[in-house]
């Protein structure tokens, strides 16, 4: 059984995810990076962070005492996004750098992800050569061999002096309503918002460590919709657990997702003189919609696999300086190597008060295309490719679409689902295709 998938190791934390895989991944990870080279000629150096669920806490002493363990000396960060953790790695020269989170999931859940040298997710090999080493014996270092575990308090200002110096406007009478999901962000982005001159007002800020992700965040958006109306505030972010994603709602109540940020922040880099090869990176799941819109800007949209990591290396192959997902991972590679929420929101709020215009007519940027997406659970997620049945249901979909529509099916790389999405000029079209694919992949794969 494969370990990781696209986004490190989750699974629920002590059942899945013990503290004694913690310890071997952690062990493991340092092994593989010190035979590619990545420790040559020092002692290396790691950065270890956590979102705020409960079970982070022995998780992270966990990957600490393995690291450690295996002559790495470790700072600790504590509750931080984890794209902090990525910029921390970047800007302290660390060779390593863990962030304990599940992100979106749900609270009994929680995951384990790995940054190289430079702040970028390890690689597909990387990861692969860990899950290979896991428990193989090993030589211990002794005496002053040992890694060292500090706790690094200077890190959350270090990261937001960062955040800080990305934006150039001054947010004064922008009010602003972020939801922090009571996790990762719960201090650093309102924090941010409001050093950046906005008016702001914080929700599910209070994490207990039980709480993340419970009918808040971005995957719960009815408290932020409710409370922008109720504040008549002009925005509202919104964060998932671990803050690497944003989504924004409207002064209406009206939900904007990754792809119309993306859309907004790619046509105002377009006309700054800052998009890179006139091109922008999505994935698959790119609504058709955003398509469109940036032909009509004269930007050319290049995809790749569902996944921030596989838009990032896109990105660095062709040096692109943004990219994203539907989902709010948006990539400012002229900032960050990997998805940042808060810094997304920083940026998408420069443009407000740049532009003088209102989230909802920034968003008339696109118009999205319906698009239907169902997830089919108690499936064999790894036979969907080579079923005969599926693969004939999905090509007569697409000749009932043509060139107005979209269908794709792939297996989740985070949970154990396979994703059915159609997208069609009509809602109705859309949902009706969708729902009889899904009926039959259910029938052809059922465990």
């Amino acid at each position: 059984m494969t370990l990781f998938g696209t986004d490190g190791v989750r699974g629920v934390a002590n059942k899945d995810l013990t503290a004694e895989l913690a310890v071997d991944l952690a062990i493991a990870a340092a092994h593989v990076l010190a035979e590619v080279g990545a420790f040559a000629g020092h002692k290396p150096k790691a950065i270890v962070g956590q979102d705020s669920r409960a079970s982070g806490e022995f998780l992270e002493a966990a990957v600490c005492a393995g690291l450690a363990s295996a002559g790495v000396d470790v700072y600790r960060v504590g509750v931080l996004p984890t794209p902090a953790i990525a910029h921390l790695v970047a800007a302290d020269g660390a060779d390593l750098g863990v962030m304990i989170s599940a992100s979106h999931n749900p609270m009994p859940d929680n995951g384990i992800k790995f940054f190289a040298r430079g702040g970028g997710k390890l690689d597909d090999s990387l990861e692969a050569a860990i899950e290979a080493h896991l428990g193989e014996p090993w030589d211990r270092p002794i005496g002053a061999n040992v890694g060292r575990i500090i706790i690094d308090e200077s890190a959350s200002e270090r990261y937001l002096t960062h955040l800080l110096s990305s934006v150039k406007t001054k947010l004064t009478g922008i009010k602003v309503v972020v939801d922090c999901a009571n996790g990762a962000a719960s201090l650093v982005a309102p924090e941010a918002y409001r050093r950046a001159g906005a008016e702001v007002i914080a929700i599910s800020n209070t994490p207990n460590g039980l709480n993340i992700n419970e009918k808040c965040g971005s995957t719960h958006l009815e408290n932020i919709k409710a409370k922008v109306i109720a504040e008549k505030a002009d925005i509202g972010i919104a964060h998932d657990g671990d803050a690497d994603r944003v989504l924004a709602i409207d002064s209406e109540g009206n939900e904007v997702d990754g792809d119309f940020i993306l859309a907004i922040l790619a046509d105002a880099q377009m006309r700054n003189g800052g998009l890179t090869s006139k091109t922008v990176v999505g994935t698959v799941m790119t609504n058709l919609g955003f398509i469109l819109a940036m032909e009509s800007k004269g930007i050319k949209v290049t995809t790749t696999p569902v996944g921030d990591r596989y838009v990032l290396e896109k990105m660095i192959a062709e040096n692109y300086t943004l990219g994203g997902e539907q989902s709010g991972h948006i990539i400012m590679r002229d900032f960050a190597n990997t998805g940042d929420g808060a810094l997304t929101a920083l940026h998408l709020l420069q443009e407000l008060a740049t532009s003088k215009k209102s989230l909802k007519d920034l968003a008339k940027i696109m118009v999205r295309y319906p698009q239907v997406l169902i997830n089919v659970a108690g499936v064999d997620k790894a036979k969907v490719s080579s079923n005969s049945a599926i693969a004939a249901g999905v090509t007569a979909a697409e000749v009932k679409l043509g060139s107005s529509g979209r269908v794709l099916l792939r297996a989740s790389g985070t949970e154990p689902l396979i994703r059915v999405m159609v997208e069609a000029k009509s809602a109705s079209d859309a949902h009706e295709l969708a729902t009889s694919l899904a009926a039959l992949v259910k029938s052809e794969l059922s465990l």
